[in-house]
């Protein structure tokens, strides 16, 4: 396949008309003032302590770690530009962003954000180049709140002074960290790729709102897509997750001193190819749950990933509920895998499972037979080199996992629970939507509803 870079991104996430229907819970997009805080940055060069407004339209550039402060906050309005310059070799050379006070990346749908690199590095050649830190909130932080942003290319190697709970020196950083028990992580419609270890980790708990994004190509040799760590309540659903190096999704209750159990709500997620490049056996894949961890796993579709659902014995294993999961494997290598043998769950009644090939979920543009075929040198192994996977198994690319009208998985959803509506965030610009469970298994839904990263 031919590497797309983000030339345009307004026109990569152009979407037809017939696909702009919202379900009741969903509000319209109704087009909105921007939203403002501070005074507007006038500088395209950001350095040290920073606050304000970065306007929409503009780039600006950091070459070194920038911090904002306690009680600041931090905004990018939609169609704004925040360009690290690094080289991913040393941490003085990787700068990142320290979030002490609040950060607010509001782009949209028509308008979206981006932070990285500049764009001569952006190609998937480069996916594990770290080139730069992340953005890490650290534990008396404001609230989190990006929307319809792409971050890419994070995970730099972490030094001396970074946070020591979550990096030794020279660990790969991850995308973003949030690590305030009494915060509120919203992360919605929006990509993070190519990231070096984990896109994004919930490190000591809050309450989250993770809907309707992308994640392509998470972790080099290790790493998750969407790691969450104790204390963590709250949604994860509609996300569509692809080349994940270990899990899709991975929750647990350890690492913290809090009394709060985590408890993820993980629903219609579309998981793909997740897996294949980690090397310790027994785990890698899709969804991992353990370490006195509970939560809610439905809707889910998971196709040609190394494992499937994964309870760990020692997660909160009564407390955990699963079903209506969607499964398909292209040989039996996979198939075997569905309910990981490393763990103790079990086919749930409602769950999909079929023999190789069987249950295709017919996406409108992804042949899954062929997107790597598992059956032939070098994928009928594991684990795969990145290399010898390169965009075959992970890239969005010109895809469309959609579901077809022949698709299998139309009408196999649970719909009788409740989301959790947890987050106390009430000014308009910044407040979570909350998609409902769906009937369709998986992010997108045959009635538009869902993750709206429809491409073309």
């Amino acid at each position: 396949m031919k590497t797309k870079k983000f030339k345009n991104l307004a026109l990569y996430m152009a979407l037809s008309a017939s696909w702009m229907a919202c379900n009741k819970s969903e509000d319209v997009n109704i087009s909105q003032p921007e939203y403002n805080v501070g005074e507007e940055i006038t500088s395209d060069t950001l350095s040290g302590a920073v606050k304000g407004t970065m306007k929409s339209g503009r780039t600006y550039f950091f070459k070194a770690d920038i911090t904002v402060n306690a009680g600041d906050t931090l905004l990018m309005q939609s169609g704004s530009k925040l360009v690290a310059i690094g080289d991913g070799l040393t941490p003085a050379t990787s700068p990142m962003v320290i979030v002490n006070g609040a950060f607010f990346s509001l782009g949209t749908k028509e308008n979206p954000n981006y932070i990285g690199v500049e764009e001569s590095k952006r190609s998937y050649e480069n996916a594990f180049k770290g080139y730069w830190g992340g953005i890490a909130y650290g534990p008396t932080s404001g609230d989190a709140v990006i929307k319809w942003t792409l971050l890419e290319h994070a995970g730099g190697p972490a030094g001396p002074n970074t946070n020591p709970l979550l990096y030794d020196e020279g660990d790969p950083r991850y995308t973003i960290t949030y690590s305030n028990i009494n915060g509120n992580f919203v992360l919605e419609d929006s990509w993070i790729r190519y990231s070096k270890d984990d896109g994004m980790r919930v490190e000591g708990g809050g309450k989250v709102n993770i809907m309707r994004n992308t994640f392509e190509c998470n972790g080099e040799t290790g790493g998750e897509a969407i790691n969450i760590k104790s204390g963590t309540v709250g949604n994860i659903a509609y996300n569509m997750i692809i080349g994940a190096c270990t899990n899709g999704i991975k929750h647990s209750n350890n690492n913290g001193a809090t009394s709060i159990q985590t408890n993820i709500k993980f629903y219609n997620n579309t998981i793909i190819n997740g897996g294949a490049r980690k090397v310790q056996a027994g785990r890698g894949g899709s969804m991992n749950i353990e370490q006195g961890a509970k939560g809610e796993y439905y809707n889910n579709l998971v196709v040609n990933c190394r494992f499937g659902l994964r309870v760990v014995r020692d997660a909160d294993t009564a407390n955990t509920k699963y079903d209506n999961n969607f499964y398909y494997g292209s040989t039996d290598l996979i198939v075997g895998q569905f309910n990981a043998t490393a763990g103790v769950g079990k086919k749930a009644p409602n769950d999909v499972q079929g023999a190789a090939k069987e249950n295709n979920p017919r996406f409108v543009l992804f042949d899954v037979d062929k997107t790597p075929d598992f059956a032939a040198a070098p994928f009928d192994k594991f684990p795969t080199s990145f290399s010898d996977q390169f965009q075959l198994m992970n890239t969005v690319g010109n895809s469309d996992f959609r579901l077809s009208s022949a698709s299998p998985c139309i009408g196999k959803g649970k719909t009788d629970f409740e989301p959790f509506n947890n987050i106390n965030i009430t000014t308009e610009a910044l407040k979570p939507t909350v998609t409902r469970p769906g009937r369709d298994a998986g992010a997108f839904q045959s009635d538009g509803s869902g993750n709206q990263h429809l491409i073309k």
